[in-house]
């Protein structure tokens, strides 16, 4: 029996409660709070989506992917479709990646549950991902409307970089606006990080603001906070908007045109308001910290929130080690290219 989670109205409620008291030896059911409901509702989704999900042999064969700088990947790295096989994992493979640990960043309104696919994918082969909540997102418990500061938002990752042991390094991956988190650690914790992935990703230069990427699309941060009607005032309609959150409707299409209906489902009952304050900061970036990052960026080539040209106009401003394209993926691709955006993965992680 799987696990059941229940929504009572308040009529429901009092029905309930009025039958418990001609029940004998049945306790009164306690009501839950909104948050509580909210907890339990992503937890379900999540489990469930997990338990039901695979990957079909034929979809490895639908799922093209290029790169800007062609590698032929070894034998080793592609991925073995057949179910018997799914958890052997070629030795070799593992000798030639020196950093085995990935941290994963999620965008704006995701969570860490966002990446279950890819956690699955790295952990199949013997990598050690790791996904992580950003402050008021995902299950943090956090009111987004308190997170004022990229500092602020970034503090699981930072935390998480200043408790890892001092040989140890990561692969920092970062999606949509969580590529400024990944630069601000590039800026703060250079010696932790031995590769960072942009993935369809605000890598900005240094006196960028993260919202400056999308400036092209929704206007001047200054018209935006003015007159998006996606602003939220959690402090009061008299008081700056402290988070941003598109209708439902309206996300399908940025984010997930590519996306298989299963995800998107998930992502309709999981995604959260974001915090406006730390998209709107302008960040320093120095030559010396992350200006000697060794960057790569992953293109998203059917990706109607951060359109192929801007991504382009991106990688032409600041340029990184390496561009990798995906064909047909949308914004979100560990949803809609999941196999190819773990074969750019480790890839990259076998660079030397």
């Amino acid at each position: 029996m799987g696990n059941h989670f229940i929504c009572m109205s308040k009529k429901d409620s009092k029905e309930v409660g009025s039958r418990s008291k001609r029940i004998g030896g049945r306790s009164q059911r306690k009501l839950v709070t909104e948050e509580e409901l909210h907890l339990q509702a992503l937890s379900m989704a999540l489990q469930q989506h997990q338990l039901s999900q695979r990957f079909e042999g034929s979809m490895s064969r639908r799922i093209g992917s290029t790169s800007s700088r062609r590698r032929t990947l070894p034998d080793s790295v592609q991925l073995n479709n057949n179910n018997n096989n799914n958890n052997k994992q070629d030795p070799e493979l593992l000798v030639n990646i020196k950093t085995k640990k990935f941290v994963l960043i999620h965008g704006e309104g995701f969570g860490a549950w966002c990446w279950y696919k890819t956690v699955a994918l790295l952990e199949e082969i013997g990598l050690q991902p790791v996904a992580l909540d950003l402050t008021g997102s995902g299950i943090d418990l956090t009111d987004s409307k308190n997170v004022t500061t990229l500092e602020e938002y970034s503090k699981p990752l930072n935390v998480y970089l200043e408790n890892l042991p001092e040989d140890e390094k990561v692969v920092l991956v970062g999606h949509s606006i969580g590529g400024a988190c990944v630069s601000y650690a590039l800026e703060h914790y250079p010696h932790k990080i031995s590769k960072a992935i942009f993935l369809c990703a605000t890598m900005v230069t240094d006196g960028q603001r993260p919202f400056d990427v999308f400036a092209d699309q929704l206007g001047s941060a200054e018209q935006f906070m003015q007159e998006s009607k996606f602003l939220i005032h959690g402090n009061g309609k008299e008081k700056p908007p402290t988070g941003f959150m598109f209708e439902k409707e309206q996300m399908k299409g940025l984010y997930f045109n590519q996306s298989p209906a299963k995800d998107v489902a998930l992502a309709m009952v999981s995604m959260r308001q974001s915090p406006i304050g730390p998209i709107m900061e302008k960040l320093c970036l120095s030559p010396d910290k992350y200006g000697t990052a060794r960057r790569f960026y992953i293109q998203t080539l059917d990706d109607r929130a951060l359109s192929p040209d801007v991504q382009e106009k991106l990688v032409g401003e600041n340029p990184p080690e390496g561009v990798f394209k995906i064909k047909g993926s949308d914004h979100c691709p560990f949803f809609s290219k999941p196999q190819s955006l773990h074969k750019i993965l480790v890839e990259i992680a076998q660079i030397q």
